[in-house]
């Protein structure tokens, strides 16, 4: 089966090329780059040792945060890749000096190799479940370490693997290490064949909160003024309608009330406008320079990299991928800031993290569009209830941190032998 993905990636080649330039047409490709994703480097590399860190898109970048800056403190160059135009933009934005930023290349095999045979990377560090087999084929021929960081595995994806149990086997054989975030993800690794598995944690609890400008803040809430405000946050297509559902419910006992609505992909920020606009509400783009004033029903946050001045502009915050569509969103950010937390049914992607934060009363569940007006209207009328789940958050991610140390402790006989060969 790997020798069959092989050939067929091979024969594939030489239409990556209108592909990328299809995608690049729609939004989700940077045209500048495109060359990255066929492994042709855009930036020099350093002449030292390199590490070379993966996250696929927003969510697993930002995760690697503590340990990039933990590299770099130790005078380790970083080479970052990620898959999407998104994260590539935030990652310019965040990353530290000593790290750089590339486009994963895909997984064909004349693009890995020659990614590889520039970077020359001492360690391969990918994180979550990002599993490419070329990639990983390719840097297990080199002899690089090849470690999984924040390591997750749904029971879907395990089933998914084991239809091609040979295949996966072998696969999962090359993973010279596996730090999971949790007990039951180190199990389904160990099941599906990863030879050395360690439990180290969520790295996402060490991530530090968003930043936002503090004149941006200050703007954004001198325009706001006294309003009742809350955040739907990472939403996606059919949940906006039931926050706007919501909205309606609410206003109509919170005077003043200002929705604002952060959609996963911004881009859809005019289709939520459109729908807005339909129920008779009054709307303002983030995208386009409007601002939140006086008469604005719902405030439409489409832009990427600002969702730190929104969770401290609303105490409240509803997390999408929860309801109309499943999955969840990462509710630590906006609990490391003091927000209460609403959520949907299905958060299986964050079922620690959600967890934790139910059982301290730091957020609680609610089932659709009625049970989510109820919990926000009686949290918006009660100040003090409001507060306090926000300071149960901010308690339990910092309980929960510490993932970054673990894993630098497991990775430190790699580093030590990187050492040793650079001298």
């Amino acid at each position: 089966m790997l020798t069959l993905y092989r050939v067929t990636t091979t024969l594939l080649t030489p239409l990556a090329g209108p592909m990328l330039s299809w995608r690049a047409a729609q939004g989700k490709e940077d045209p500048a780059r495109l060359r990255e994703r066929m492994g042709f480097a855009s930036a020099p590399r350093p002449a030292g040792r390199l590490v070379w860190l993966h996250g696929a898109s927003i969510g697993e970048s930002l995760a690697l945060a503590p340990l990039i800056e933990r590299f770099v403190q130790r005078d380790i160059d970083v080479l970052v890749t990620s898959g999407t135009v998104a994260s590539a933009n935030l990652l310019r934005a965040r990353l530290p000096a000593g790290a750089v930023h590339q486009f994963l290349p895909l997984d064909a095999p004349q693009f890995v190799e020659r990614f590889l045979d520039y970077w020359r990377p001492d360690m391969a560090l990918f994180a979550e479940s990002e599993l490419w087999p070329n990639t990983i084929r390719a840097i297990h021929a080199r002899r690089t370490p090849f470690v999984l960081v924040n390591a997750r595995m749904s029971q879907s994806s395990v089933a998914r693997w084991r239809s091609f149990s040979g295949a996966g086997a072998k696969l999962f054989g090359m993973i010279d290490l596996c730090l999971a975030q949790n007990p039951e993800d180190a199990a389904r690794y160990l099941g599906l064949g990863a030879p050395r598995v360690r439990v180290a944690g969520n790295l996402k609890f060490d991530v530090p909160p968003p930043p936002a400008e503090a004149s941006k803040l200050a703007e954004f809430n001198g325009a706001v003024g006294a309003r009742p405000v809350w955040a739907a946050v990472s939403t996606h297509p059919g949940e906006e309608e039931i926050v706007l559902s919501a909205h309606a419910d609410i206003a109509s006992k919170t005077p003043g009330l200002m929705t604002i609505v952060a959609p996963r992909h911004p881009e859809r920020g005019a289709d939520i406008a459109r729908l807005a606009q339909d129920r008779g509400l009054r709307v303002a783009l983030r995208s386009q320079g409007e601002a939140p004033t006086r008469g604005v029903d719902v405030y439409v946050a489409d832009t990427i990299g600002e969702l730190g001045l929104f969770f401290r502009s609303a105490g409240l915050v509803f997390m999408g991928k929860s309801l109309a569509v499943g999955g969840g969103q990462n509710p630590i950010e906006p609990a490391k800031l003091g927000c209460a937390i609403l959520h949907g049914p299905d958060v299986d992607n964050f079922a620690e993290a959600y967890s934790e934060l139910n059982a301290a009363k730091a957020a609680a569940r609610v089932q659709d569009a009625q049970g989510l007006a109820r919990a926000a209207q009686f949290l918006l009328s009660e100040p003090s209830r409001l507060r306090k789940m926000g300071r149960a958050g901010i308690e339990t991610v910092e309980k929960l941190s510490g993932a970054s140390r673990n894993i630098m402790t497991a990775l430190e006989p790699y580093l030590l032998q990187m050492a040793l060969e650079k001298r």
